[in-house]
């Protein structure tokens, strides 16, 4: 038995040890982060050229409250397949880490917030294959790691995923603000739905935002909200120091003190150090037994280090609840980690320190106390205590220092083929069909998975936030199915009840059902247009979602298009065409966001060929290293399908002529949408006196303009190639007219004025709209056939 016991005695002074050896060495990493991190701000600022005279920037007391945070993560927590948001402020941080692990060029530290540098925060397309997720969009990207790993499973289950990339944990690095966005919650009720696992939420809860301390007390409401969700939340308030001080005598008092602390007082005597601890907690605490004994051995130095020894600051705390969590299993979890905002930092603590930056002086004495001489402030080891081959063994060792396969962090899919020809919707003469139903039509031919629609039928995912039977998806969900971690049957089939929709919902299903918050349609449709690249299988997903509330999704768009993800967005019904459903169901400007937003293609087809042309290239678009995110704006409008052959590249272009104007025409009306019916009586209605008149059909302003925008450039450096809308309007007279005609902004159409200096008269709609039938609203709004008639006399008359 003496034996044994000995045995066993020994190993836990081994495994103590080893835990200590290994302590040190984080503890270097820490020191070594803050250092690089403040260093690399300050650089920027007041070491660089300052050309402009503008503030850089940067966030140094941000990036110092979580430095033991990613500590902790990156040096033995996480996994190569782990996927992460870094909290936007903590960029520089981020950058640090990898700088370490030789996964980032000292010469970019350099360049922080310099045209073609490091951005200010983390940039899944600017700063390089490292960043999982982009976060310069506060609570979106800590959203978005519930949507990445909502499509993670979805890629697993559907066995799409590479073998040699196992699922990871998405992890986010919080800021306690971005808990003020209301995504974060819209977030969390769609996780709770779709029983979202492998989630970790690390909250950097420095109680400080940008203009204050934050309110107390919050956090008994969040945690409050995390659990009803379905959430594990583990508190980390306290390091071990604190803790050792909690279980003498008097710690108990001291501890009911500091957790009855206002955040603004705890702050306050923070940044003015020991001797204004030293004085409160003499005067609150002073005659309790045993306070006297903990704090007077103290230095002033000693009592600040302790009682600012908060969980988040804290390694061996830090690790010690990760790991658990890593044992207990998949469940979602929040930890919140109590820190101090520029810990570390002169101006810790203090309500201003959000913005602030060291002065020179500052960092002289920063410098000096890290133990950094002059010349050596970007060496990886500078001022350590530890031997650098010592560093190096450790770092090598660190499981994130592996790569995640072959290709490194940014994974390879192949490209899924697309059918030379899309299915065009049969439509009986007399028959009218719009092009919201003809997206039905389509998506549910291809649904049906045979012969060369296979692989992509395969591959299409859709998703919809409860509108999805309303814009036509209900034909495709029908032969595809719902998703669903779980099997669960459709009640109302197995009770054989007449229900046009089959609703069964499976690991197998191919659409993703969601809560009408527009702001997760965008989440997901950026999580499943980044699966090529973050999961190794490549989905084609698409999205619908009712034209006007693209504006309630608007700040998630266009982050999914920020980080390059590559989606199908399908708005339907768009525009005051959707008569009798009224003002706040029409849509104005959304022809102008497609023309204004980067890396989104955007297309507002008239006809079924048109569409069918354009979803075909879309889904193919998508899949190009230069390609983008599609858009397709549709309608509910019932139109006579034309029996023509068209150009697929016209259409793809942007526009083509239903009827050429004559050499040296004077006017033509261009039309787009569902408006064609009103354009095209009047250019019959015009060609009995301008009988050279030309129709042009535009399928996107969006695309004209950005390529005509392209060519001028080119012409600027003398290798200019007329653009698609140069040469569709070189045939009119220079002093020609053009009347335009969309059911939506007019500007998106006024531009083409500027092409070639001809006349252009825009029509369309620019105020609320409000319920009726189409030809009296048409008539009000200026976009039936005697509105384009009267326009062209306008036009004709100069």
């Amino acid at each position: 038995m003496n034996i044994l016991a000995n045995n066993a005695s020994n190993l836990v002074q081994a495994d103590r040890e080893s835990e200590g050896a290994r302590l040190r060495l984080m503890h270097a990493m820490e020191r070594k982060l803050l250092w690089l991190s403040a260093w690399m701000i300050h650089h920027a600022n007041h070491v660089r050229p300052n050309r402009d005279g503008l503030k850089v920037g940067g966030h140094q007391a941000s990036c110092a409250s979580v430095i033991s945070i990613m500590t902790a993560l990156y040096f033995e927590i996480l996994k190569p397949e782990d996927r992460l948001a870094v909290k936007p402020h903590a960029g520089p941080v981020f950058h640090a880490v990898n700088y370490l692990f030789g996964r980032q060029e000292r010469a970019k530290l350099e360049t922080l917030r310099q045209f073609g540098g490091i951005q200010p925060y983390p940039s899944r397309v600017k700063d390089g294959a490292e960043v999982d997720f982009s976060t310069g969009s506060v609570g979106l990207g800590v959203a978005l790691t519930s949507f990445g790993s909502l499509v993670q499973d979805y890629v697993q289950l559907h066995k799409l995923g590479r073998p040699d990339v196992p699922a990871g944990r998405h992890i986010a690095i919080v800021g306690d603000a971005e808990l003020d966005e209301g995504n974060i919650y819209e977030a969390l009720l769609e996780g709770w739905k779709h029983d979202v696992r492998n989630v970790w939420w690390v909250i950097d809860y420095n109680r400080q935002s940008l203009d204050s301390v934050v309110q107390d007390r919050l956090f008994g409401r969040i945690e409050g909200l995390f659990r009803d969700m379905g959430w594990n939340v583990v508190t980390l308030k306290y390091g071990r120091k604190l803790e050792a001080a909690f279980a003498r005598e008097g710690g108990e008092a001291l501890r009911h003190w500091i957790d009855d602390c206002p955040n603004s007082l705890y702050s306050a005597l923070t940044f003015q150090g020991g001797a204004a601890w030293r004085a409160a907690l003499l005067t609150d605490l002073g005659r309790e037994p045993g306070i006297r004994a903990i704090i007077d051995p103290l230095s002033d130095e000693e009592l600040g280090a302790l009682m600012t020894n908060l969980g988040g600051h804290d390694v061996a705390t830090l690790l010690e609840a990760f790991r658990a969590q890593d044992a207990a299993g998949d469940q979602p979890t929040c930890f919140i980690a109590y820190t101090i905002k520029g810990m570390g930092l002169p101006f810790a603590g203090h309500k201003d320190n959000h913005a602030g930056l060291m002065t020179k002086e500052q960092m002289a004495g920063f410098k000096q106390g890290m133990g950094i001489a002059d010349g050596q402030e970007w060496e990886p080891f500078a001022g350590l205590d530890v031997p650098e081959a010592e560093l190096r063994s450790f770092i090598e060792s660190v499981p994130f220092a592996r790569k995640l396969a072959e290709e490194g962090r940014r994974l390879a899919s192949p490209v899924v083929p697309v059918p030379e020809a899309f299915p065009l919707p049969r439509v009986p003469a007399g028959r009218k069909l719009s092009t919201q139903a003809a997206f039905g039509e389509v998506l549910a031919e291809l649904g049906r998975g045979q012969g060369a629609a296979a692989p992509i039928a395969s591959r299409i995912v859709t998703t919809s936030p409860d509108v999805t039977v309303s814009t036509n998806l209900g034909a495709w969900v029908n032969r595809r199915g719902v998703f669903d971690r779980h099997l669960k049957n459709d009640v109302f089939r197995d009770a054989k009840l007449a229900s046009a929709q089959r609703w069964g919902m499976s690991p197998e299903g191919q659409h993703i059902e969601l809560g009408i918050a527009e702001q997760n349609l965008f989440l997901l449709l950026g999580a499943l247009g980044l699966s090529h690249s973050l999961y190794g299988a490549r989905l084609l997903p698409v999205g619908t979602v009712y034209d006007p509330f693209v504006n309630r999704g608007l700040d998630a768009l266009i982050y999914a298009c920020y980080q390059d993800a590559r989606f199908m967005l399908v708005s339907t019904p768009s525009g005051l065409t959707l008569a009798p459903e009224g003002g706040q169901h029409q849509s104005i400007n959304t022809p102008l966001i497609g023309i204004a937003q980067d890396r989104l293609a955007s297309y507002e087809p008239a006809y079924s060929d048109e569409l069918s042309i354009l979803m075909r290239w879309g889904f193919e678009h998508m899949q190009k290293p230069e390609g983008s995110a599609v858009w397709l704006r549709l309608s509910t409008r019932g139109l006579e399908q034309p029996q023509r052959k068209l150009d697929p590249a016209a259409v793809v272009a942007g526009a083509h002529w239903v009827q050429p104007p004559a050499p040296g025409a004077r006017i033509a009306i261009a039309y787009q949408g569902p408006v064609a019916p009103e354009a095209i009586a009047a250019f019959e209605e015009l060609r009995t006196e301008e009988p050279g008149a030309g129709l042009l059909a535009i399928t996107s302003p969006d695309r004209l303009h950005a390529e005509w925008l392209a060519a001028r450039r080119k012409a600027r450096s003398g290798f200019g190639q007329p653009s698609w809308i140069e040469q569709l309007l070189a045939p009119l007279a220079p002093d020609a007219a053009l009347v335009t005609v969309l059911d939506g902004h007019p500007a998106a159409h006024a531009w083409m004025g500027a092409v070639r200096g001809q006349r252009v008269v825009p029509l369309g709609v620019d105020r609320f709209g409000q319920a009726g039938d189409i030809p009296d609203l048409y008539r009000e709004y200026g976009l039936d056939a005697d509105s384009i008639l009267d326009a062209c006399a306008q036009a004709l008359l100069g």
